[in-house]
This record gives structure tokens, C-alpha cells and sequence, in this order.
């Protein structure tokens, strides 16, 4: 009989070791790693977005990681498809591969297939996208509270292009966004062990805070700088660089967008945690857990 192919997903909250543990298997496994974190896809996004040191790159191959542009529209869609071509190559070298990421929905669409949504009125996105900048973001955030709170719940209402997506779907179609992501999914031609990553709140926020100053050390003001001038792009609506916006435009003190970076990367940590703590088939270990316990783990899974 063929060997099963199995996929190693590694998931957690942001600055939690995702990156540090996946090399470690992949050393073990010696295998790839496929990141399927929609920060880190960006070329021109090198510290905001926390990507793999030039040290832990050679230490493992990785894929998705700075291979597009800020400029190219990425979808999930696309990334699933991309994503799914690049393991069936893997697998016919290692029928074990690992994808690592802190990206619920495009870690979802790599292991149960993207949701379909019907097409609607591209008008209604222009008239949203008008209401953002005239209301602002709460008054979007509450329609969507309104006609969708799961949705409202689970997605990152402070992305503008996420928080325009479910509203046009909901708007378009006169249903919930979240009805339409209950459909069966394509089958796939491997299994899946997940294992996440967790922490105390506290350690973690503090992982966090310490993150983002070594971020500021490194230089990802004069990063955020040079990227002003494209603010619009849907591939900047990130943390860390939207506070920063703020301070280049005098809305912001220096201190007050550092800390604000701070927090919304801590309400993302929440966010995600929120997202994957729903999925029964992820194993849990605490983030400074033996690695030689977590191999034992997948081992006897396989």
C-alpha cells in the first residue's frame, strides 16, 4: 500500500515559537516547511511581519515566505490552490511535510478547501468602502455586529478589507457571511496532526510587548516609512504598520502608536486563540514543552 501522506500544522498566537518549534520537526522529519502566515507572504514587509531570521531560512526550506508583493492582489483562495500544488510536489519526496502559521483561515483553506461566495453587486463595495472613510471603521463594525455576529466574532473586524468582504456577502446576498462557510469541503490527499502552541496570558503578552520592541530596535519605523506613500494597499492594513501610518501623520505620538501596536498585536494573540481553541483535533503543549515530547506525540499519531 502507498504511504499516507501527513501534513505536521503547527498553530498558535502570534510570537508564541510557531517558527522555532516547525524548524525543529523539519530537522527531525527532514522535511519542508510551508508558512501560511498572510503577514509574512510580502516581500517589501521584512520586520512588521516578524518573517524567518536569514539563520532560521538555511536552517529548514521554507515556501511563502516574501514571494509576492505588496503591489499583486493574494487571495486565499489563490493561496490554497498555491498551496496545495507545492505539497503534492513535496510529498513525492517526503510523505511528511509541515505548514506552520498563526493565519486561521488561510490554515483552513489549506486543510478543508476555501469557502465559495456567490458573486455580488461590486457597487456595494464601493458604497462600504465610502461609508469607511466617511463613518469610519466602528460604524462598519457595528452593521456587521448587527447582521452576522458570528462572523463579527471570529474575524479581524480592524482589518477594513476583512470587515468590507463579509459586509459586501452580507449586504449582497441578504444572508450571514458565516452561512455560507458550512458547505463540504474538496477532499485532500493527506492527513493532518495539528499541534498548538500555548502560554499563560500573562508570559504571552509579555512575548508579545518584548517582540514589538525588538521590531522598533531593528528599524520598523524607517520600514513603515518608506511604505507610507502605498498606506492603501490592502497588504498594509496590518498591525504595526497602520499605528505607525498614524504617527507619520501627527495622529500618533511616537509612544502612543508603539503602544498601540502593542495592544492590537495583543487583541490579534486573542483573536487567534479565539479562532483555533474551536477545533477539537488540535493538540495542545505548552510552548516550552520538549520537542523530543511533542516528535513522541506525532509518532504515535502517525
Amino acid at each position: 500500500m502507498p504511504q499516507t501522506n501527513i501534513l505536521i500544522t503547527i498553530v498558535g498566537a502570534t510570537a508564541i515559537g510557531k517558527t522555532a518549534l516547525s524548524i525543529k520537526l523539519a530537522q527531525h522529519f527532514n522535511c519542508d516547511i510551508v508558512s501560511c502566515d498572510s503577514r509574512q507572504f510580502y516581500k517589501e514587509m521584512t520586520i512588521g511581519t516578524a518573517v524567518p531570521d536569514a539563520d532560521e531560512l538555511a536552517a529548514a526550506p521554507h515556501h511563502f515566505i516574501q514571494n509576492r508583493s505588496i503591489f499583486e492582489d493574494y487571495s486565499v483562495g489563490q493561496f490554497e490552490k498555491d498551496a496545495l500544488a507545492k505539497l503534492d510536489e513535496l510529498f513525492v519526496e517526503n510523505p511528511i511535510q509541515i505548514m506552520v502559521g498563526g493565519s486561521g483561515l488561510y490554515v483552513d483553506a489549506v486543510l478543508k478547501g476555501f469557502d465559495e461566495f456567490p458573486d455580488v453587486d461590486p457597487q456595494i463595495r464601493i458604497d462600504l468602502t465610502t461609508k469607511l472613510d466617511n463613518k469610519g471603521i466602528e460604524h462598519l463594525q457595528q452593521q456587521l455586529k448587527e447582521l452576522d455576529i458570528e462572523t463579527y466574532n471570529t474575524i479581524a473586524t480592524d482589518n477594513p478589507h476583512r470587515l468590507i468582504r463579509a459586509l459586501e456577502i452580507c449586504v449582497g446576498t441578504r444572508k450571514r457571511y458565516s452561512s455560507f462557510k458550512s458547505k463540504p469541503k474538496a477532499p485532500r490527499n493527506f492527513q493532518t496532526i495539528k499541534i498548538g502552541l500555548k502560554a499563560d496570558r500573562e508570559i504571552m503578552y509579555d512575548r508579545i510587548n518584548r517582540r514589538v520592541d525588538i521590531m522598533i530596535e531593528n528599524g520598523l519605523i524607517e520600514e513603515a516609512q518608506k511604505l507610507h506613500q502605498y498606506k492603501k494597499l490592502n497588504a498594509l492594513q496590518t498591525v504595526g504598520y497602520r499605528e505607525l501610518f498614524e504617527y507619520f501623520e501627527g495622529n500618533f505620538t511616537k509612544e502612543f502608536a508603539i503602544e498601540e501596536i502593542k495592544k492590537n498585536s495583543r487583541r490579534f494573540a486573542k483573536r487567534q486563540g479565539t479562532w483555533f481553541r474551536k477545533d477539537p483535533e488540535i493538540i495542545w503543549f505548552d510552548f516550552q514543552e520538549d520537542v523530543n515530547n511533542i516528535i513522541a506525540t506525532i509518532e504515535s499519531k502517525k
